[in-house]
């Protein structure tokens, strides 16, 4: 049981089992970080994706009536095989996202190894409930959805393709994934490890492309539940598609996150805490708190330390070791976020560190972005409304728990939270009042499969890992059985 190198070519679908050309356009796809084309593939088109979900559609049914137990064998090989694939996997992932190899080794990989794992154990527990009734005995039956049609984003292309592909794939459905056409690369070695553990052709498809591509896939009537990792202009748009079904969705989507650094917080752990939430993976991470509210009696010295750190972060070549921040994903990307610096400049707040593109040497020819601090920040800026995707960070000063919980809510966005304090009956307090779906406590973007992931108001609907991540793929059905006599009109 080995799964064969990966080589990106040409051919970057997989339908009913195989790789092949899509009948889209061919492009090339380039690392950001050097502007080197990595492949020239050839997209799907809507025909390409009508035969994908007709062959899940053939393969799903025999896939749900395996014993869970036997599904969630195929995912813990899986996750045996990724993990044996760490090194050369995690290599790709950079080259096809900027992201510092540091992180990927630690992170992309494993993380997607550890979802399939969890699912792969916790679908052998999965169970109805059981009601007698008297001589009425009502039972529950929880059974697949069908054909899950997945849309991923360009950040964490192989972890949020095992985060949408594990729990249906364990609960007995098939799925059709569409990467990113930004980051195509590992949605496919993904689906040639799922074939080397013994998933069966057709119930794991890749499709490559745009937006045309997500439209076939979304609007298809073949699909039976729909997931998007995205933006939520994108995210309004597959809640339209799905509508016409309809059909269930998830939606996570972006963010503009607070992190409450109290009174009483160690400095040493605000200071991790805050640039854990704005400048991993370069910035580009839909949970990062770009909001940090710091109370007025440790402003100050947070910010001196803060932007200290900052400035001492290394900026280079993702594949070098010591490379803590990377490139950015593209140049329209590089514009919007060199945009926004300036539009905080141009709006009287004070740039303390970075925001400048790296133009020296090798870094030149990528996207590379020095981690930006900005104070004096007005909380109707644009930079403090507008999610930046990128490492630019907003300290705010703040007197109050009450007005710092009023500051924080006063978004349109709900996906993530972060408190740093030594008080436990304020950590409880602030955990409770803020507007998000998930608050961190002393730590930030930690993201273990065991416990749900999704946000509130225009972050998202639904929730991904957990429990909660099995329950979106299911479908509860009821079955009541009379055993006594049975009376007419």
């Amino acid at each position: 049981m080995r799964a064969a190198p990966f080589t990106p070519d040409h051919s970057m679908n997989v339908i009913g089992g195989a790789r092949c050309a899509g009948g889209g356009p061919r492009r090339t796809v380039e690392n950001p970080a050097t502007s080197e084309v990595l492949v020239e593939l050839t997209d799907a088109d809507p025909s390409d994706v009508d035969a994908a979900i007709v062959a899940a559609r053939r393969a799903q049914p025999a896939w749900a009536t395996l014993a869970p137990v036997e599904r969630g064998r195929v995912l813990r090989r899986a996750a045996d095989l990724l993990r044996d694939r760490n090194d050369e996997l995690a290599r790709w992932e950079v080259l096809d996202t900027g992201k510092p190899i540091r992180e990927a080794l630690v992170t992309d990989v494993h993380s997607a190894a550890e979802c399939l794992e969890y699912y792969g154990g916790l679908i052998a527990a999965a169970a109805g409930e059981h009601h007698q009734l008297g001589t009425l005995t009502g039972w529950t039956r929880r059974e697949p959805l069908g054909v899950v049609g997945a849309i991923g984003a360009w950040n964490y292309p192989l972890q949020i393709a095992a985060w949408k592909a594990a729990p249906a794939l364990a609960a007995g459905n098939a799925v059709v994934f569409k990467p990113s056409e930004l980051t195509p690369l590992t949605a496919v070695a993904l689906a040639e490890t799922l074939a080397a553990a013994g998933l069966p052709d057709g119930v794991f498809s890749v499709v490559q492309g745009g937006a045309a591509v997500g439209e076939a896939l979304t609007g298809h009537r073949g699909i039976d539940k729909l997931t998007l990792t995205g933006s939520v202009p994108t995210g309004r748009a597959v809640m339209r598609a799905a509508s016409a079904g309809p059909v269930p969705v998830t939606l996570e989507l972006g963010g503009k996150s607070p992190v409450v650094v109290c009174e009483d917080a160690e400095l040493d752990r605000a200071v991790t805490a805050a640039v854990l939430a704005n400048f991993a993976t370069q910035g580009e991470v839909c949970s990062n708190g770009t909001r940090v509210f710091v109370h007025s009696s440790l402003h100050g010295a947070f910010v001196d330390a803060f932007v200290d750190t900052a400035r001492s972060l290394v900026v280079g070549d993702p594949l070098e070791p010591a490379t803590q921040v990377g490139s950015l994903i593209s140049d329209e990307h590089l514009d919007k976020v060199l945009d926004a610096v300036r539009s905080g400049v141009d709006d009287g707040a004070a740039l303390r560190c970075g925001g400048g593109r790296r133009t020296d040497g090798a870094l030149a020819d990528g996207r590379f972005v020095d981690p930006a601090v900005f104070t004096d920040v007005a909380d109707d800026m644009a930079i403090a409304r507008d999610e930046i995707f990128g490492p630019v960070a907003c300290v705010f000063s703040f007197e109050t728990e009450d007005e710092v919980v009023e500051r924080a809510n006063a978004t349109s966005y709900g996906l993530s939270a972060g408190v740093v304090t030594r008080d436990v009956d304020r950590a409880h307090r602030l955990a409770a009042a803020l507007d998000a779906g998930v608050v961190w406590i002393n730590t930030y973007n930690v993201t273990p499969v065991e416990v749900p992931f999704g946000g509130v108001k225009a972050s998202g609907l639904g929730r991904e890992n957990g429990w909660a991540g099995l329950e979106a793929v299911t479908r509860t059905k009821t079955v009541l059985f009379e055993s006594g006599p049975l009376e007419g009109l």
